[in-house]
């Protein structure tokens, strides 16, 4: 069974971008998120999370770190009833220092591997699903993947 999807940017989209700060304690949902995110859910949408985090490959942060800030957000959406059914971070850079992650890869938006990958997982309709995010990388990924996309401004 395919289903319709929202493909969402973490950092700036979800939350205040904090650069290489990946600690559940700091996360700063912005204004009218969780709203959002509840009227999806509730509009039949699957929320799913996919989110570059090229800081792991040149060791600003850990893979451990990304796993608590998954965490975090899992169990603060859970308070709203919002469940997310998928958490794709990519953690390769091509300038990265760390030999494992120092990759170019069709997963890093703007390719859209992140969201294929996702969606042959959870058994999505790429075609009926959207892509949100706040720069031109996301609507790229989205666009090439398939999807519908918005991307939004912040003033």
């Amino acid at each position: 069974m395919s289903r319709k999807a929202v493909f969402l940017d973490k950092d700036g989209t979800l939350i205040e971008n904090h650069p290489f700060n990946r600690s559940p304690e700091h996360i700063e949902w912005l204004p009218g998120t969780i709203e959002g995110l509840r009227l999806l859910h509730h509009a039949g949408y699957t929320l799913i999370v996919v989110s570059n985090q090229g800081g792991v490959a040149p060791e600003r942060f850990a893979v451990e770190d990304l796993l608590r800030e998954e965490l975090g957000l899992r169990a603060e959406l859970a308070k709203f009833q919002v469940p997310l059914m998928g958490y794709y971070c990519w953690p390769h850079h091509p300038e990265g220092t760390v030999p494992s992650f120092n990759v170019d890869c069709s997963c890093r938006k703007p390719n859209p591997g992140l969201l294929i990958q996702a969606a042959d997982e959870l058994h999505v309709d790429l075609t009926n699903s959207w892509m949100i995010g706040d720069i031109l990388h996301d609507v790229a990924a989205g666009r090439a993947a398939g999807c519908r996309t918005i991307t939004h401004e912040r003033q």
